[in-house]
């Protein structure tokens, strides 16, 4: 038996190819499950060796029966592996000859402790109208929601059928609705293109959509699918246009997107054909537009060609973070591709000093053997690995020598997976007849993947639409060490200013020592920031409120950290209000931990250092 490459699955997956995957079940809100069957399509994944044993992760399932083409086999399920769940074995009475295909069928029930599944109270939703449930399966929960081999080393063609009384989006083309009955309907879904475990989702919901594009339709509550369509209907196919042009035609026939209630926990989800996104993007002003884009570049970076495993996870988030600045500069400007690293740089430098510059999560690749992805989970693959990417395009000669690659790489691996030996060696097997050998060879590569900490070579970007940014803050941290006035300050300082770039003043800010009380009140004076639409404007004022531990507007910080669950504005919430006030922080946790999606819950919980209990 070979040995898994995959520390992350308990499944033997490398034994046991799956052909196609079928998911036949029924949500229930009102017993907050998922219920039905899996029926996998299955073959011995080599040619010389009949399959006798099939094992697939699970967690928290509650598994009824499984049959072999129809006929019923005994199966065993070992006890918890901490968070890798529990192995499914399944011994076929005969072993299956490697040239036959057989169906494998799974009767099972999610359970209340599926970290996949979030359902929600209508109260907890948009429009307050009808309850709501959505998936979320990166990195290794989709095992809490069905068997499977729930790894990114195996992509397979999917169709859904989903019964539901509330309208159904999943990671797949929509093939219509049949058999009503006890006011449900089945939603059918087919995927033609194999996709790993954790872009399998489904969505229930009350449900409205609008064109944002020929290729494009957003879905949201009814309430706020006006603000939406403004939102996206702008850059869409503009996006979608400039990723093309710098990688291949889009595979996936349609990119549509849902934007789900405030528990969502991440900025956005890539799953094919139902990307969903956070409400935090909506800001009345299409400025946060650009994790759309991101999102739109995980079509290629990540679904068309995924990462082996969640150990080079830089594969698909830092290549994916490189192409949504491709295409932010494509659409908006080169300065404003440069500006967004700037941006990402920062948060870099953030994450590894909260990691600790030597830890072995602020690598390129890391082991993860014992180590729970989410744990691993930060920025830094994605800006390590965008500067990664950005270093090798300057030293082969600049965007016009690099992104040539970019449309090679992704024909290459269409369809498949990659870890870093592969990527290395479609570098040099692209860049080598042009004579650029030397040139790669001048590059660290170890370093970059092995090296713990801030990367091996520090960037020099176009700094134009941050100088402003950099002096008014250098203003700001020179008069508060001279104890100046601070209502010198006025709203027109920052006239005509875009998100990002208040989004940089404040991080530049952030990086200064904490301001005097009478400072913080005089910014937000100023500059409202505290009041801000978006997202990522307020939460960072409020990490500086913390940081300065100004306690006026500690109850709004509270406040706002209980209706929204995007991790990126959670966690470090919860970890500088826990440095100013751990009482206060664990009695917030307390108070909105069932708002929460359990994977945000539970990774607060390791930041708050709160026991399970």
């Amino acid at each position: 038996m070979k040995i898994s490459l995959d520390p992350s699955t308990q499944s033997n997956y490398y034994d046991v190819a799956i052909q196609h995957l079928l998911l036949d079940a029924e949500i229930d809100f009102d017993k907050e499950l998922l219920f039905g069957a899996v029926e996998y399509k299955i073959q011995a994944a080599r040619i010389s060796q009949p399959l006798s044993h099939i094992i697939l992760d699970t967690s928290y399932l509650d598994v009824k029966d499984v049959s072999l083409d129809g006929t019923p086999v005994p199966f065993r399920i070992d006890e918890r592996h901490d968070f890798l769940g529990c192995a499914l074995h399944i011994i076929p009475p005969e072993p299956i000859p490697a040239v036959n295909v057989a169906t494998l069928r799974i009767n099972y029930s999610t359970t209340k402790e599926c970290t996949a599944i979030q359902f929600l109270e209508p109260k907890q939703t948009i429009g307050g109208n009808a309850p709501y449930m959505f998936s979320q399966c990166q990195a290794i929960h989709a095992r809490s929601m069905l068997p499977c081999q729930d790894t990114p080393s195996v992509k397979v063609p999917c169709t859904f059928h989903i019964r539901s009384k509330l309208p159904v989006i999943a990671s797949g083309i929509p093939c219509g609705t049949r058999d009503f009955r006890n006011d449900s309907l089945v939603y059918m879904f087919k995927q033609p293109l194999g996709i790993p475990s954790y872009l399998i989702s489904i969505l229930s919901g009350d449900l409205a959509s609008s064109s944002v594009g020929p290729r494009s339709t957003v879905y949201t509550e009814p309430d706020n699918i006006v603000a939406c369509k403004f939102e996206f209907e702008h850059d869409m196919e503009k996006f979608m246009k400039a990723a093309e042009s710098l990688t291949t035609p889009y595979a996936w026939t349609r990119y549509d997107f849902v934007v789900l209630p405030p528990s969502f926990p991440y900025g956005g989800m890539e799953n094919p054909n139902a990307t969903f996104a956070t409400p935090t993007l909506i800001a009345g002003d299409r400025s946060n537009v650009s994790v759309i884009a991101h999102e739109l570049a995980h079509s290629w970076s990540g679904n068309l060609v995924t990462n082996e495993s969640w150990q080079c996870f830089w594969l698909n988030e830092g290549m994916t973070v490189f192409l949504e600045r491709k295409i932010i500069g494509r659409v908006q400007g080169e300065q404003h591709r440069q500006f967004d690293a700037i941006i990402g740089w920062g948060e870099l430098k953030e994450a590894v000093e909260l990691f600790g510059k030597d830890h072995e999560f602020t690598k390129l690749i890391v082991d993860l053997n014992g180590k729970d992805p989410d744990d691993a989970f930060s920025t830094i693959p994605y800006e390590k690995g965008f500067n990664f990417l950005y270093e090798i395009e300057r030293v082969v000669g600049g965007p016009t020598a690099f992104e040539p690659f970019l449309s090679f790489y992704f024909r290459k691996f269409a369809n498949s997976t990659v870890n870093e030996t592969k990527f290395k060696n479609a570098v040099y097997e692209f860049f080598k007849p042009l004579g650029l050998s030397d040139a790669l060879d001048s590059i660290d590569w170890d370093a970059w993947y092995y090296a713990p900490g801030m990367p091996p070579v520090t960037p020099k970007f176009d700094t134009t639409l941050a100088d402003n940014c950099y002096k008014l803050a250098d203003v700001w941290v020179s008069s508060a060490k001279s104890s100046q006035d601070p209502n010198r300050f006025k709203k027109d300082d920052i006239e005509g200013w875009s998100a990002g770039q208040l989004s940089l003043f404040l991080d530049v800010l952030f990086e200064a020592d904490a301001f005097p009380h009478n400072y913080i009140a005089a910014m937000d004076s100023a500059y409202s920031f505290s009041s801000s639409r978006n997202a990522e404007i307020s939460f960072r004022y409020f990490k500086l409120v913390l940081k300065s531990e100004y306690r006026p507007l500690y109850d709004l910080v509270v406040e706002q950290v209980g209706k929204v669950g995007r991790m990126k504005f959670v966690r470090p919430t919860y970890r500088l209000l826990n440095q100013a006030d751990r009482e206060l922080a664990v009695k917030t946790f307390r108070k909105y931990s069932g708002f929460y999606h359990k994977i945000c819950a539970g990774l607060v919980k390791k930041d708050l250092g709160i026991s399970e209990n």
